[in-house]
C-alpha cells in the first residue's frame, strides 16, 4: 500500500513540471520573531543567498494531496506546502546526497525553535572531526527551526530544518535531512502543525 502511495505521489510530482503559474513570493520579515531577527542579524552567511528561483514561490499544484500536506521532491530540490484551490508554496531546499537520502511518508511528530544539534553516531563515524554538540544560534547546522519526521511513534531521525549554509540550497549534499533557508523554514514552521503529513519522493 505504501509503495502504491509513493508511486502515485511520484507521478503527481512529475506533473508539477507543467505548472503554468509561478509567482515569486519571498518570505518577509513579518514572519520573524524578535529573537529570530536578533540571531539572524549576526549570521556570518548573510551575503550567501541563493538565486531567485530557489526563493519561495506560489505555484499551481496538480497533485492530489490535501491542503496542509508537505511534499518534498528530492530530484528537483523543492519542497511544496499544498494550499487550497490547486496552489502550493514552493521552497528551494538542500537534500541528502546519494545513498543518504530518505524517502517515504511520515508525520511531523515534533517541532522546535532554534534547536540544538547532536550529530548521530552514523554522521560522526563518517566525519569524526565534527563537534558532538552545537547549541542554538545562527552557527548551528539545524538553523532557526526543525520539524521532526515520525512514522507512527518512531522518530525517523530525519528532519526538515534551517541551515547555516544557504549557498547550498538546490544541491544534494546533506546527510539526509531537508535543509531550507532560515526565513523559509520559519514560514513553514508557522504554517505546518504537529501531525501534518510529509511525503518525500
Amino acid at each position: 500500500m505504501l509503495l502504491k502511495k509513493l508511486a502515485f505521489v511520484a507521478i503527481a510530482a512529475l506533473s508539477l513540471a507543467g505548472c503554468i503559474s509561478d509567482t515569486l513570493d519571498p518570505v518577509t520579515d513579518a514572519a520573524l520573531k524578535p529573537r529570530d531577527k536578533k540571531l539572524l542579524a549576526s549570521a556570518p552567511y548573510l551575503n550567501h543567498k541563493p538565486s531567485e528561483g530557489w526563493l519561495r514561490h506560489l505555484v499551481d499544484y496538480t497533485g492530489k494531496e490535501a491542503p496542509g500536506t508537505v511534499v518534498v521532491d528530492t530530484e528537483r530540490k523543492f519542497l511544496y506546502l499544498v494550499q487550497p484551490g490547486g496552489k502550493a508554496y514552493r521552497y528551494g531546499v538542500t537534500v541528502g546526497e546519494e545513498g543518504l537520502s530518505w524517502r517515504g511518508i511520515a508525520k511531523v511528530g515534533k517541532k522546535t525553535e532554534w534547536p540544538e544539534w547532536v550529530p548521530t553516531k552514523e554522521i560522526l563515524a563518517r566525519m569524526p572531526e565534527l563537534p558532538k554538540h552545537v547549541g542554538p544560534g545562527p552557527h548551528n547546522p539545524m538553523g532557526a527551526r526543525a520539524l521532526y519526521l515520525y512514522q507512527g511513534n518512531k522518530d525517523t531521525l530525519f528532519r526538515i530544518h534551517g541551515t547555516n549554509q544557504p549557498e547550498y540550497i538546490g544541491q544534494a549534499i546533506s546527510s539526509g535531512c531537508i535543509r531550507m533557508l532560515n526565513e523559509d523554514v520559519i514560514d513553514l514552521y508557522n504554517r505546518v502543525p504537529i501531525g501534518a503529513t510529509v511525503v518525500v519522493i
